[in-house]
């Protein structure tokens, strides 16, 4: 059964599985929920959301606690991440997993949520998103994220790209598969704990944290682990290094000689413009163009 679509009314959940929430986040969190609350959504925060037990933010418990509280709550019908961070995936070993696949419904965030969102999602089929944190709602220039966010969670839009997105071939061909990925390095964490045949991978990273030959080092796990060898496309979204993520991956993978579709765009990831992507859910690489094919959400 997918998780129902957002409407007018609905409470959206909130929760803080990565790095704990400071001061200097408070405007942009109260900003983006009165977004949310002028589109006609409430707001309600898990009890353990702004804690700060260890220093570094709440306990793996204490976090995986909130999860079950959202998923438990008849109420909330989405439950977004705040803000990203570093270690969202130290709930997996807390987390009651026939809980929350007994509770569907929408799960959002990225960065740091790439962790226990694909795993929530490998493990229990649950409608899963990679789109924005809260506090990225509201972070940008331009409406295009919460846009995007919206006409995916009220409307079950199949777009995964908008009519001024440009979009690069980096080797052409066709593909159909489930949709999985987010960031690089945490999908690369969660490389023994995701079935990734047949899939198409979706990538991004931080130049920030993650310098080239960092990106490179991730690149080759993924092809060590014979990942490469197993998905039926790539869409690679923005990194803005000293090299470019297209260059890095080919740099990895032109001796195994694939016969896949590899596409890249600048509408995911650490970037203004951050298109909503359910994972777990088929789509489509065609023509130079990459489409939701399956629908994701009930009415």
């Amino acid at each position: 059964m997918k998780a129902k679509k957002l409407k007018k009314g609905d409470y959206i959940g909130l929760i803080s599985p990565s790095n704990c929430i400071d001061e200097e986040d408070r405007k942009d969190i109260e900003e983006s929920i009165k977004l949310l609350e002028d589109k006609g959504y409430n707001i309600i925060f898990a009890k353990n959301a702004y804690k700060n037990t260890t220093g570094y933010g709440a306990t793996a418990k204490e976090k995986a606690e909130d999860i079950h509280e959202m998923y438990l709550n008849e109420k909330v019908k989405a439950i977004f991440s705040i803000k990203g961070g570093f270690n969202s995936n130290s709930v997996f070993e807390y987390l009651n997993l026939n809980l929350i696949k007994a509770n569907n419904k929408i799960l959002c965030g990225y960065s740091d949520a790439t962790s226990y969102i694909n795993y929530i999602q490998a493990k229990t089929g649950n409608s899963c998103f990679i789109g924005p944190n809260l506090k990225s709602l509201n972070s940008w220039e331009t409406s295009y994220s919460f846009d995007e966010m919206i006409n995916h969670f009220e409307n079950g839009s199949m777009n995964l790209l908008c009519e001024d997105d440009e979009v690069m071939c980096i080797h052409d061909g066709e593909a159909k598969g489930k949709l999985i990925g987010g960031n690089l390095s945490l999908t690369t964490s969660l490389v023994d704990e995701l079935d990734f045949n047949g899939k198409i991978l979706f990538l991004e990273e931080l130049a920030y944290e993650s310098p080239s030959a960092m990106v490179s080092n991730y690149l080759y796990k993924l092809k060590q682990k014979k990942v490469f060898n197993q998905v039926s496309g790539i869409w690679l979204g923005n990194y803005d290094g000293d090299y470019s993520i297209e260059k890095i991956l080919i740099d990895t993978i032109e001796d195994l000689n694939l016969n896949i579709p590899i596409i890249k765009t600048n509408n995911f990831g650490h970037t203004e413009r951050k298109m909503t992507i359910p994972i777990g859910v088929e789509a489509e690489i065609k023509n130079n163009y990459i489409k939701i094919v399956e629908k994701y959400l009930e009415d």
